[in-house]
């Protein structure tokens, strides 16, 4: 009988608490959204599973020295290399040729990071220490890879509510935004039609990686690290020289450092991590940082367009947030609504891109200051 009772205990069935089943419902929302719903199935799919082996009882998938812990420890906890990575093969996805042909709409991703610092002094007043409260705030800027690079540097307890926060708010932007963009703007404004754009050589864009690199990396070189490597991916890109290693490092390389870095944030959050009051409060924040920052966007293009020749469409602002390509998405959608020939991508793709180097630069100051 004791044999049997010993058999019993080691196995996870007896040993699950409410917690777990809890995690476990909530890893399975995020799989509903991910294949159901198609909300970044490429983050939440691996996320959800992360969450859901981390709650196993018994399993301890986190415990010093298994697999995923000492990939969480090294790639991401301690030497920060996977983040960088990422930002090369967003980089060599990414067109600057709207920012380019349109230098204001860098203004407007600069404005989109206005959720970021808002949320940052919002958590100071619920009690969150500075380095906590500038992990939380960088949430704003809708950007996952920014958000685990900063965290991880300066408060990783927080790392796995702040990266599933950010994921899931870059995942519903398609739900989060339109209203914002319906209360802001008016049906005239969401109707302005812009002329198309100049085409930028590509001499200018191989400039522009160059020149955006020497002077952000000197001006905040402690964003050096997201900056380079997405600079470095762009570069591959318009260089026209190195088609495998862009190709590599948009396809294979990003998508092998996705799974694991994914998987390891959802197996940092086992119940007795996640199920507390910081925790709600984190995803309650994160949702007003990624409010306010739609809304800057979306203010400052109305003011602009207090002094501008040539309107542009206040739609384009919302973009201003690093869900690249997503929120230039649905700033699209939006005026499609009002206008089914009002064609606005290509514009909302320049602040877009723009916000991805917003946030990084958001994410160097508050380093450069806290760390």
């Amino acid at each position: 009988m004791d044999l049997f009772s010993d058999l019993i205990q080691s196995t996870g069935f007896v040993h699950i608490s409410w917690g777990n089943v809890l995690m476990w419902f909530i890893a399975m929302l995020f799989l509903f959204l991910a294949i159901k719903k198609d909300y970044e199935p490429l983050l939440l799919v691996p996320i959800s599973f992360g969450i859901l082996l981390a709650n196993i009882p018994l399993a301890e998938f986190m415990k010093e020295n298994n697999f995923l812990w000492v990939f969480y420890h090294f790639a991401i906890s301690k030497w920060d290399l996977l983040p960088p990575i990422i930002f090369m093969g967003v980089g060599a996805m990414t067109d600057f040729g709207p920012c380019i042909a349109n230098p204001k709409t860098l203004l407007l991703g600069a404005a989109a990071q206005f959720g970021v610092y808002v949320t940052f002094f919002g958590a100071i007043l619920l009690g969150f220490s500075v380095q906590e409260a500038a992990s939380i705030g960088i949430i704003g800027g809708a950007d996952g890879p920014t958000t685990i690079f900063l965290t991880s540097k300066l408060a990783p307890h927080l790392l796995g509510a702040n990266a599933v926060a950010a994921y899931s708010y870059m995942a519903m932007v398609p739900i989060i935004q339109p209203p914002i963009m319906r209360l802001l703007t008016s049906r005239e404004e969401r109707m302005i039609r812009m002329k198309q754009m100049r085409s930028v050589g590509k001499l200018e864009k191989i400039a522009f990686a160059i020149v955006t690199t020497l002077v952000l990396c000197m001006l905040v070189p402690d964003a050096a690290p997201l900056m380079g490597m997405f600079m470095l991916g762009n570069l591959f890109r318009e260089s026209g020289v190195v088609a495998r290693l862009s190709n590599t490092a948009q396809n294979e390389l990003i998508n092998i450092v996705t799974i694991f870095l994914a998987v390891c944030i959802g197996a940092t959050m086992p119940a007795e991590v996640f199920l507390k009051p910081q925790s709600l409060f984190i995803f309650v924040l994160g949702l007003v940082a990624f409010s306010f920052s739609t809304a800057g966007g979306l203010i400052l293009a109305k003011i602009m367009n207090l002094f501008l020749k040539e309107k542009i469409n206040p739609l384009i602002g919302s973009a201003g947030v690093s869900a690249v390509p997503m929120a230039a998405r649905v700033s699209q959608v939006m005026a499609r609504n009002e206008d089914k020939h009002n064609f606005i991508l290509m514009h909302a793709m320049g602040p877009n891109v723009a916000g991805v180097i917003g946030t990084a630069v958001a994410a160097g100051l508050f380093l450069s200051v806290l760390k």
